[in-house]
């Protein structure tokens, strides 16, 4: 096993994304967010999973997890495909957002529960 635990693939990665909207639209923004993007993210190779998180505290806020194989394959999604989906995503949502962070990380361990 090499030092991260693995054997010889490349570590799994996480897009993270902070995004503040109007709270009266947080939940369109959730909705909208799944038709569109996650929809599109699913047809891509390395895709594993997407966690939306939202705050008890601060109705403005939405967090997104998006869980890829490696980061390879995160970024061979094309462009051109990445800002049509952009563009269908802000078409459909029809509010406006702020972007305030996104991130890349990596998966350094995962402890589960037996």
């Amino acid at each position: 096993m090499g030092q991260s635990g693995s054997i010889g693939l490349m570590p799994m990665i996480v897009e993270w994304l902070r995004i503040k909207i109007a709270p009266e639209y947080r939940e369109t923004f959730v909705q909208k967010d799944d038709e569109v993007w996650t929809t599109f993210l699913r047809q891509y190779p390395g895709f594993l999973r997407k966690e939306v998180w939202i705050s008890p505290d601060d109705f403005s806020e939405v967090m997104i997890a998006i869980y890829w194989a490696t980061v390879e394959q995160q970024q061979a999604i094309p462009k051109a495909a990445l800002d049509a989906v952009e563009q269908r995503f802000l078409a459909a949502l029809e509010v406006p957002f702020q972007l305030l962070e996104i991130r890349l990380y990596q998966v350094r361990k995962t402890t589960a529960i037996r």
